[in-house]
């Protein structure tokens, strides 16, 4: 065991650097010998055994951020999970996850994996988030990360962080275009479209849909052909219900989604969406 003289202001400067407890920090710099990067170290060493602890607990809770960059074209939205919505509110955690966004945003990694790599201060992002568990003591991760580029790409963020929308319209970036896709990510944010159109519903689903509405009209005593006429009707119902430029629009209930952005420039549509939300 280490005989060097740790004093109560190395320990604090250590708890100012890591965020970790004070007791951990004092055992931190006893270990390393007063070395406060030898410290930092161990402290890191700490998170990975917390995390490795934590593996098997649930991290249902946290919080979704969307950001778009200044030229807007490009944006990601990323959920920081954690275990209880306590860690989830916490205004250090939600800054964490806004710092980690930008970061992917300014760098755009291709997965999740190359975004832990990515510098982050005086570590990488992936150490960071284990300092994270250390701290807190929850299973602290990055459960999804999404990248959408577009003409124009708008990022809304919904209910306190829960709910993180991009969407990609496929004209310039001007303010009705920008307004317009705020009202689309709001839209989305709400009524969770499957799909943009018809056209990108995939086949899977579509024939499961299909193969339903058969078999309950059928139930009903229909003929095979009826069935046939009425799942069609069934089916344009769903397209209705489930797709983005068909769905009526919340504004506006006389419209549709696409009829709505038609409205506010001519040929504007949107070309892709991602909706990201805690539990959904």
């Amino acid at each position: 065991m280490s005989t060097v003289n740790i004093s109560a202001a190395d320990v604090n400067k250590l708890r100012q650097q890591t965020g970790a407890g004070m007791m951990d920090c004092r055992k931190a710099l006893m270990e390393s010998e007063g070395d406060f990067e030898k410290a930092i170290d161990y402290l890191r060493k700490k998170g990975q055994k917390v995390a490795a602890n934590r593996s098997d607990r649930e991290a249902k809770e946290g919080v979704v951020v969307a950001k778009a960059n200044a030229q807007g074209n490009y944006g990601v939205v990323i959920t920081i999970s954690s275990e209880t919505d306590f860690v989830a509110k916490n205004q250090e955690f939600i800054e964490f996850a806004n710092e980690v966004t930008l970061i992917a945003l300014n760098n755009m990694p291709t997965d999740i994996d190359a975004l832990k790599a990515l510098a982050m201060g005086n570590a990488t992002v992936g150490e960071k988030l284990l300092e994270m568990v250390a701290k807190i003591g929850e299973k602290i991760d990055i459960a999804r990360y999404e990248q959408l580029n577009a003409d124009t790409v708008v990022s809304y963020i919904h209910g306190n962080y829960r709910i993180g929308v991009l969407v990609g319209l496929n004209q310039a970036e001007n303010e009705a275009v920008i307004g317009a896709g705020k009202d689309v990510a709001m839209q989305i944010a709400a009524m969770k479209p499957i799909a943009v159109d018809a056209a990108d519903v995939p086949a899977e689903l579509l024939e499961r849909e299909k193969a339903i509405a058969i078999e309950q009209i059928m139930a009903e005593g229909k003929p095979a052909e009826m069935a046939e006429k009425i799942a069609a009707g069934k089916m344009s119902k769903f397209f209705k219900e489930n797709t983005l430029l068909q769905q009526a629009f919340v504004k506006d209930n006389a419209k549709s989604v696409g009829d709505y952005l038609k409205s506010v420039s001519g040929g504007l549509t949107v070309t892709n969406f991602k909706r990201v939300g805690i539990g959904a």
